[in-house]
């Protein structure tokens, strides 16, 4: 697939002229005529590389760079036929890649865009060796519930659709989200994850939205929120049942017009967002009880996807049980153990109201107390 690039210039022969200079080198071209537009495009298309003029009306290019910030993490090369040395500083210091003057150099041109993309692609390579080392999206379990479950996940996955997943606590609504957002077109962006129910009430608008300086007493100073933190990417909103009525108006708008304000602020902000939310409470139920918005429920439940609990998928146990002992054996350096048929079937006895999360615990329980092979007479004894 050939590298996108958008050209950004109220003059049509110095568009045409890149565009004919960069689709020789088979890459993709977009073009717009003013910043404005191009804001416009960026909210619903991702670049490899941006070329922007400085000189334009209603919006000049140094505006263009902090509007864009929001918006992609693309290189953005400046191009001026009126350029100083002051005006490229600037430029620079406003987070441009590269400052290139009219009339352009051919291949002074093409070697910044190919250092340019060169940088992209190593953060972004940095960026996913950086996820898979700290978070797996592994999911256990051939029960026709959980084949079921994942085989909608991996369909909704590449869309932009945003996804409700419900689930009882410990059954895995976080590792799902992961699943979603590493099997999507966003996958090289941002997976933001945030516990909605771990945030107190009073902060969360701050946590989601950001803050300006002096908008508070603690606010020393100007912070993004996770909206801003999420963009190109994915925003997972654990817990969302537990959000405060105020921070969910908020949301809606978010979701509604792809834009937030940091609070004690009064610009509107850009972002480009896919929203993935997670609840282990009968959002119907909520909305009854003026707990939560319905509106809101709608816009972000395009896709629900349900996920049972392990009584429910008992057939899942012994597969998860003995990933489980491997994990912990690895991470913590003991010899490999096993368990025993009868000590499996008495695991498969129990009511698992804490789910795949209670399960791992016990297992970490029995592979430290118990000797290489874990019997029946353990989990008896240990399990509890």
């Amino acid at each position: 697939m050939s590298q996108k690039i958008l050209i950004i210039d109220d003059e049509r022969a110095i568009r045409a002229s890149l565009r004919d200079i960069l689709e020789y080198e088979h890459y993709h071209i977009e073009e717009a005529e003013s910043a404005v537009k191009a804001l416009e495009i960026l909210k619903h298309t991702l670049f490899d590389v941006i070329f922007c003029d400085i000189k334009m009306p209603q919006m000049d290019g140094l505006e263009f760079l902090e509007h864009a910030k929001s918006l992609t993490d693309a290189p953005i090369i400046m191009i001026s036929g009126h350029g100083t040395i002051d005006t490229a500083v600037e430029a620079l210091k406003k987070g441009a890649y590269d400052f290139i003057e009219k009339p352009l150099d051919l291949n002074r041109l093409l070697v910044s865009v190919r250092n340019a993309l060169e940088r992209k692609n190593l953060v972004t390579e940095t960026k996913n060796l950086k996820t898979k080392i700290q978070k797996t999206d592994e999911i256990i379990g051939d029960s026709p519930e959980m084949k079921a479950i994942l085989d909608m996940a991996d369909k909704v996955a590449p869309s932009d659709a945003r996804v409700l997943i419900c689930g009882e606590n410990g059954t895995g609504k976080e590792l799902l989200a992961r699943r979603i957002h590493n099997r999507s077109l966003r996958a090289n962006h941002p997976l933001i994850e945030v516990n909605c129910a771990a945030i107190p009430s009073e902060l969360i608008e701050s946590e989601l939205f950001g803050h300006e300086k002096g908008s508070f007493t603690s606010a020393i100073k100007q912070r993004k929120g996770f909206f801003e933190q999420a963009n190109g990417g994915t925003l997972f909103l654990d817990e969302i049942g537990d959000m405060s009525l105020s921070a969910q108006a908020k949301v809606l708008r978010a979701l509604q017009e792809n834009k937030i304000t940091r609070v004690g602020g009064e610009k509107d902000i850009p972002v480009n967002v896919r929203v993935i939310a997670a609840t282990n409470k009968d959002l119907n139920a909520e909305i009854a009880a003026g707990n939560f918005r319905e509106d809101l429920f709608h816009r972000i439940s395009v896709i629900i996807l349900k996920l049972p609990n392990l009584n429910s998928r008992i057939s899942d146990l012994p597969e998860l049980v003995n990933h489980f002992i491997n994990e912990i054996c690895k991470s913590q350096g003991k010899p490999n153990a096993s368990i025993s048929e009868k000590a499996l079937q008495e695991l498969s006895k129990r009511t698992w109201t804490g789910n795949i999360r209670e399960l791992r615990n016990i297992v970490e329980r029995l592979v430290i107390l118990c000797d290489k092979t874990i019997t029946d007479k353990d989990v008896k004894c240990y399990a509890g």
